[in-house]
């Protein structure tokens, strides 16, 4: 990660990058190396007070992570990090597919349903 950019043409005041892990069978630690893409974003978020995010869903293209487990800990990491950030008001998930959107809202009504 190399910390906060500028969002120069974009229609955003910044651009935090990260690259997610990739998928090699659930070994080398992929679901902890995932989680840590959304949470340091997060604790970067926090420290630059912005307020709004947007993530897609990290690793799920060519990086070949598993679209259900990748939304399980993007949704439950987002969470977790959300609960110690005063600064931030919105976070986007980014869905660029009907298969994405399914998944994911799949996972957010399993958490409003336990709650």
């Amino acid at each position: 990660m190399c910390g906060v950019l500028g969002g120069y043409n974009l229609p955003a005041k910044y651009i935090i990058p990260t690259v997610g892990s990739v998928w090699r069978g659930g070994d080398h630690s992929a679901a902890e190396l995932l989680a840590s893409c959304y949470r340091e974003t997060m604790l970067l978020a926090q420290k630059n007070k912005i307020e709004t995010l947007a993530f897609p869903a990290i690793s799920c293209g060519v990086y070949g992570y598993p679209l259900d487990d990748a939304a399980q800990i993007a949704i439950g990491t987002l969470i977790e990090c959300q609960r110690n950030n005063e600064t931030l008001k919105l976070v986007w998930l980014v869905c660029f597919n009907n298969d994405t959107l399914l998944v994911y809202n799949k996972h957010l009504k399993q958490i409003q349903a336990s709650k």
